[in-house]
């Protein structure tokens, strides 16, 4: 199985899964267009993926999807909450699967189950997909790492998990006082520390490959992502690079592709 994240920020989010030749999406957030030149660039096309996963129908994650389907055919596969607030915008013709958080699902080539995260849109989850014995976790749009999220995400091989702010940056930055007590809530995001403390219970439990996604640009920097994640994992006795894989995925275009 590999990852390869197309778009990761506040304006858009796009992960590609591959397990030989059957490829599946993870949220559409960006341009039908944008993902159609994404896939080009890895040597697919609309027609090579086979489902999309959405995590929730905040418009970075779903404004791009009504058309994605509609060239592309896949089949969407979203909670009731959110299949509620998307299905308005989707094309007739497009296949819709319900999905439960807790309870596992077949996509061709994948299995897949969903949990629930603390986010701000009704039905909110993150993802575990699994193929030939390898287990991929997506875990973003949380403002705080349950139990519910920790227990789902144990035990993966690879994660895309969110570094979304430096705590002071969002504290000292231009954003109005109500969008940064947002983002700071346990409904929110999830900041460069609290990711810390998540990747250090995912690397004690085997992770290999970590990488940290929906930075914000206002918010954030790679940079700052890196040295508070890689110093939590120091601190806990994990190398980075030695013991575990840390990398930053791009705001803006294709990152690179990792093996699970």
């Amino acid at each position: 199985m590999r990852f390869t994240t197309l778009a990761s920020s506040s304006s858009g989010n796009c992960v590609l899964l591959s397990h030989g030749e059957r490829h599946i999406l993870i949220d559409a957030g960006i341009s039908s267009k944008r993902i159609s030149s994404a896939l080009s660039s890895l040597g697919l096309s609309l027609g090579d993926i086979g489902a999309v996963l959405v995590t929730h129908s905040h418009g970075d994650h779903v404004s791009g999807l009504p058309a994605f389907a509609e060239r592309s055919g896949a089949r969407v596969y979203a909670t009731d909450e959110t299949l509620d607030i998307i299905a308005s915008d989707m094309p007739a013709r497009c296949e819709m699967e319900l999905i439960s958080p807790g309870a596992g699902f077949s996509v061709p080539g994948f299995e897949a189950r969903a949990f629930c995260v603390p986010h701000d849109a009704p039905g909110s989850v993150g993802f575990v997909v699994t193929a030939s014995g390898r287990k991929f976790v997506l875990a973003t749009d949380l403002g705080i790492v349950t139990p519910e999220v920790l227990k789902a995400a144990q035990g993966a091989d690879a994660a895309v998990i969110e570094a979304n702010h430096d705590a002071e940056m969002l504290r000292n930055g231009y954003y109005p006082p109500t969008i940064k007590r947002r983002i700071a809530s346990g409904i929110g995001h999830l900041s460069n520390d609290a990711c810390g403390g998540f990747a250090v219970k995912l690397a004690e439990s085997g992770a290999g490959t970590l990488v940290l996604a929906h930075l914000s640009s206002g918010n954030n920097t790679p940079e700052l992502a890196l040295d508070a994640v890689g110093g939590a994992l120091e601190r806990g006795g994990i190398a980075a690079g030695r013991d575990v894989r840390l990398f930053a995925a791009p705001s803006f275009g294709v990152g690179d592709t990792y093996e699970v």
